[in-house]
């Protein structure tokens, strides 16, 4: 297969869409990000690049703490809002109809209407050129009981959205593919 150079890029797949939430002056404002992970296992840690101008930044610094909420395709439109506006000048809940509530950390503001919200602290952050990865250990996973089969999560039901960067477009998940530890073994000898 032929492969063309393209030079350092930020390509990899897939990027979840997520709404990054802070308190900022005492209200909740939530930033789309999509460049972010699980960053350790144990104890469980996520991380998101946010660019240093951006106003929820300065809530995630100031309370120590922030949320991440995981959105459905359902909410599009909301995400899409939360990324091309700036909390400094309008009030996304608001506009977004965002119930929002409060779960162990007040600082870190959840999305009812997301299917995923994970409570953060901050635990570390790294200037690393146009963005900050901040660090947050997870205290706490909220998940919308119709999200759950047999009592464990179900990606399908939270039918989570993911941005593509060439194209500039949220998309969905795809089909099952293999199981995981288990289609491997095939190549076994």
């Amino acid at each position: 297969m032929a492969k063309i150079k393209l030079g350092p890029q930020s390509l990899l797949y897939p990027m979840p869409a997520l709404l990054v939430g802070a308190q900022v002056n005492g209200k909740p404002n939530f930033i789309t990000v999509a460049w972010g992970g699980i960053a350790c296992g144990d104890p469980p840690m996520i991380s998101v690049a946010i660019r240093h101008t951006r106003h929820s930044l300065k809530g995630i610094l100031e309370n120590k703490c922030f949320s991440v909420n995981v959105p459905g395709a359902d909410l599009v439109k909301e995400v899409d809002y939360c990324g091309i506006v700036s909390g400094a000048k309008v009030d996304k809940v608001a506009a977004c109809n965002f119930k929002v509530t409060t779960g162990k950390l007040c600082g870190a503001p959840l999305i009812d209407q997301c299917p995923v919200n994970l409570e953060c602290e901050l635990y570390h952050t790294i200037a690393l050129g146009s963005h900050v990865l901040v660090i947050g250990r997870i205290t706490e996973t909220h998940i919308s009981e119709d999200c759950l089969t047999n009592g464990r999560p179900d990606v399908t039901k939270i039918n989570p959205l993911i941005y593509t960067t060439a194209q500039s477009e949220y998309q969905t998940l795809g089909d099952v593919v293999g199981k995981a530890f288990s289609v491997g073994n095939e190549l076994k000898e």
